[in-house]
C-alpha cells in the first residue's frame, strides 16, 4: 500500500484579488467557475481538468505562462479577446517581436499571443 498517490493532482496559481478572478475566468474568458469550501475558485476546464486559484495578500505574478488555450483560429481568437477587452500585445516588439494585436509568427513554435489575467499572471492562446 502506498500512501501517495497522483490520483486527484491538479494544478494552482495565484491572484491578489479573487473577485476580480473569477469575473475575468469566468465571465470574460467564459470558463467554468466555481467557488469552493474554502473562498477559492475552482476553474474547470473542458477537458475534465481543475484549477485551483486562490487568493495571495502578496500575490507576484507569474514570470512563466500558466494557462495556454489552443484555438483553430488564432487571429479570430485574438480578435474575440480583444472584443472582450482582454490586451494581447503586452511584451515589447524586442522581445517577442508581433503583430499591432500582439500575434507573434513564425518562430519555429505555434503562432501565439500573451494576454494577462487581472492579477498580472500571464496566459497565451496559440494556435493548434
Amino acid at each position: 500500500m502506498t500512501a501517495f498517490t497522483v490520483d486527484g493532482a491538479y494544478s494552482g496559481f495565484s491572484v491578489d484579488d479573487i473577485d476580480a478572478a473569477r469575473e475575468f475566468y469566468g465571465t470574460t474568458l467564459g470558463l467554468d467557475v466555481e467557488t469552493n469550501q474554502m473562498g477559492f475558485l475552482d476553474l474547470r476546464l473542458p477537458s475534465g481538468a481543475s484549477i485551483l486559484v486562490y487568493s495571495k495578500p502578496n500575490h507576484e505574478p507569474a514570470s512563466f505562462t500558466i494557462l495556454n488555450f489552443p484555438v483553430d483560429d488564432i487571429d479570430a481568437a485574438v480578435d474575440d479577446l480583444i472584443s472582450r477587452g482582454v490586451h494581447t500585445k503586452i511584451y515589447d516588439d524586442a522581445d517577442f517581436p508581433s503583430d499591432e494585436r500582439g500575434i507573434v509568427r513564425g518562430t519555429g513554435g505555434p503562432d501565439i499571443a500573451w494576454f494577462r489575467d487581472p492579477a498580472g499572471n500571464v496566459l497565451a492562446v496559440m494556435q493548434a
